[in-house]
């Protein structure tokens, strides 16, 4: 996710958003906000289920197995304190079954293809903050802040919602300054898959695979960080992602 750039500001700025949320989320509802036609809202109920019934099929048949690297905030199946998770999109089917019904918050864009997401999270147990690095992006910085301060987790696919691949946003650095929540990364390796032909090669697990998680330990941002630091976290983020989805296919292939 990445703020709508403001007057003479650095990318890596915030402003308190008691200042700026009214008129920045006045304007990107104007923006944003779109209605869908008929058959786009027939499609939306149709993909919406059946999403929903494809991750809860092959999901009940995955074999997780988690490798929480030293002071992992979190347990096996996702339970700890509130903090911000991130992970590379194309590992979305599995994770979304292995945390479900964990009252996490997952932001989403309000793009037909969101509309859809949000809808499958949502009867999986997930919250959907709408918004994206393109549109929304404050609104969604707010939401995500109000889950974390009621006392939910927040999740972000980082390089969505539409890449590039492997790319990490710097919303989670600049969510955790504001709100001194640590940052972790995760990735799930699937032992077999199809993978989609799409900016992400998203992975379909297949039925009984292995599904290795290796997730980070935290890593926490200064509330008074300067701009070279928030350049230097982000880049510290890229890497752990990179770490971990590596460290999850490494687990795989050594056949653990």
């Amino acid at each position: 996710m990445v703020l709508p750039e403001l007057p003479h500001k650095n990318p890596y700025t915030i402003t308190n958003v008691s200042d700026v949320a009214q008129a920045e989320i006045s304007k990107e509802s104007a923006e944003s906000t779109r209605s869908f036609s008929f058959s786009d809202r027939v499609k939306i109920w149709l993909i919406s289920w059946a999403g929903c019934l494809l991750i809860r099929l092959i999901g009940a048949t995955l074999r997780y197995k988690a490798f929480p690297e030293p002071g992992c905030v979190t347990d096996s199946h996702g339970a700890g304190p509130p903090a911000i998770w991130c992970f590379w999109h194309r590992a979305v089917i599995p994770a979304t079954y292995r945390f479900r019904n964990q009252g996490l918050a997952v932001m989403t864009s309000r793009s037909f293809d969101g509309e859809y997401i949000a809808r499958i999270i949502q009867k999986l147990g997930f919250a959907a903050v709408r918004g994206s690095s393109s549109r929304g992006a404050v609104g969604a910085l707010i939401g995500m802040r109000q889950q974390l301060e009621q006392g939910h987790g927040v999740v972000f696919t980082i390089d969505g919602p539409r890449g590039p691949r492997y790319i990490a946003k710097p919303g989670p650095v600049l969510l955790a300054k504001k709100t001194g929540v640590s940052i972790n990364c995760f990735y799930i390796a699937v032992e077999r898959a199809w993978i989609l032909n799409s900016w992400d090669q998203m992975i379909i697990p297949k039925p009984f695979s292995q599904a290795m998680i290796y997730a980070s330990g935290p890593m926490y941002v200064p509330a008074d960080a300067t701009d070279e630091q928030m350049t230097a976290l982000h880049q510290q983020m890229q890497e752990t992602l990179e770490r971990c989805r590596l460290g999850a296919e490494k687990q795989l292939a050594d056949g653990n």
